[in-house]
């Protein structure tokens, strides 16, 4: 079991937790996704794209009724403080976590585990994984949303991107499909072709000056 594979297993497993909390399974990911952000900004030194005093830090240090009142609070302030990405991540967010001792579950269990190991392994394998173990719950419904990664490389493999090309995915979701699209290109293009053809444009990912859209 690789590291990533493990903590997938046991995020996945603080499902029973938040269940007592009346989160169901398609609240699930989007509240670990919140708490892990913040987690992973103070893990991967980013903490500079976010407000002073709404990090992770200042989540764990509170208890009980004030730890549960700030989060609601930081949820809504980095909505509309720090950098346009923690925005756009942020905006409208809230929580529908009602009892104090399950946001003290979740953050001291996102806080014990191997995150060193997750970043050598690629911490979009992570998010990807739990997406994954949500799709394949058969309470959850959400397996019409999710396509599996052998799925996605093969019709990356069939379609043989370039350098240059526009990449549409109306579906996006994660942005798994372009991800692997740029993956593809280098290995057709070439990484020294590849590179040189990467741009900025208006926020999109480019090749050739091209977006990835979705």
């Amino acid at each position: 079991m690789t590291a990533t594979t493990d903590i997938v297993a046991k995020l996945w497993n603080l499902c029973h937790i938040l269940r007592d909390d009346g989160i169901t399974y398609h609240q699930y990911v989007t509240e670990l996704t919140y708490l892990i952000f913040l987690k992973m900004a103070a893990e991967t030194g980013a903490e500079d794209q976010l407000p002073e005093h709404y990090r992770w830090a200042d989540i764990r240090r509170r208890q009980g009724v004030e730890q549960l009142t700030f989060y609601k609070e930081l949820l809504i302030h980095l909505g509309a403080e720090g950098s346009a990405q923690v925005q756009a991540i942020f905006q409208n967010a809230q929580t529908s976590l009602r009892q104090p001792r399950i946001l003290k579950a979740l953050v001291e269990a996102i806080d014990g585990l191997d995150w060193y190991s997750a970043r050598e392994e690629g911490l979009g394998n992570m998010y990807e994984g739990l997406l994954e173990r949500n799709a394949t719950e058969k309470k959850s419904g959400a397996g019409q949303y999710f396509t599996p990664r052998p799925l996605i490389d093969s019709m990356v493999a069939l379609m043989r991107p370039r350098a240059g090309e526009y990449v549409q995915d109306p579906a996006a979701g994660t942005g798994l499909s372009g991800i692997s699209c740029s993956a593809g290109a280098i290995s057709v293009s070439g990484a020294h072709g590849l590179c040189e053809a990467l741009a900025e444009h208006d926020g999109h990912l480019c090749l050739g000056g091209r977006p990835f859209t979705g």
